[in-house]
């Protein structure tokens, strides 16, 4: 199995640091191939502008959208671009690992989203959903939080975490044709101890282990 992880977080020693490594760790020795896209590490410029390409399609008016249709038939995107669309279109399981900040994924890692699902390879021309690129493959969430557990429950102080990630999980990528496995949370690592956090690791690395037996989740209407 090809996995690709893409990671957002600006410490390499936070607890998302550690759950990427325990990932990667664990996938590897069970002889998958695990390719790491570390975001701030590698300074990925988050906007999407004309950087992404080397081609130009209209040079008085930019619309994403034609200037990604226009590279694809091209070859045209800048090769920053072009690594991480590669990557993309090779894996078998997409896992993006992140803190959520405000509801949300960090802007870095929806910049990488928004630059690397591009109008004609990643979608487009009625490939959406059940008949989109990605169909048959798997994607998932493993986010840490703030807050604990309870308060990501319906009728908690945030509400349901699934809810929440529901435009995530439908609108990016059940929207390309992901099979979407459910969300790995670790709640609240910076308030719990190292016995908490050890059993958290432990957890995901079990999981990880079991990835490919699992069934995806129906987020098309909750």
């Amino acid at each position: 199995m090809q996995v690709l992880i893409v990671h957002a977080h600006p410490e390499p020693n936070s607890f998302n640091g550690a759950l990427t490594r325990a990932a990667v760790e664990t996938l590897t020795n069970l002889g998958h191939s695990v390719t790491v896209s570390d975001l701030y590490a590698m300074k990925f410029h988050a906007p999407s502008d004309r950087s992404n390409f080397a081609t130009v399609a209209d040079a008085a008016y930019f619309k994403p959208q034609a200037e990604e249709s226009h590279a694809t038939r091209h070859a045209g995107f800048a090769p920053e671009l072009e690594a991480e669309i590669l990557k993309l279109e090779a894996c078998d399981l997409l896992i993006f690992q992140f803190p959520i900040w405000w509801f949300g994924l960090p802007a870095i890692l929806k910049g990488w989203v928004d630059r690397a699902f591009v109008m004609g390879r990643t979608y487009g021309g009625g490939r959406v959903y059940d008949t989109g690129v990605f169909r048959g493959r798997r994607a998932m969430l493993s986010l840490t939080t703030g807050a604990p557990p309870e308060s990501w429950l319906p009728g908690g102080t945030h509400g349901d975490i699934n809810a929440i990630l529901r435009p995530i999980h439908r609108g990016i990528l059940q929207f390309v044709g992901f099979d979407v496995l459910r969300p790995q949370l670790s709640c609240s690592p910076a308030r719990v101890g190292d016995n908490e956090r050890k059993a958290m690791l432990d957890d995901w690395r079990r999981r990880v282990s079991g990835l490919e037996e699992e069934v995806p989740m129906d987020v098309g209407y909750y």
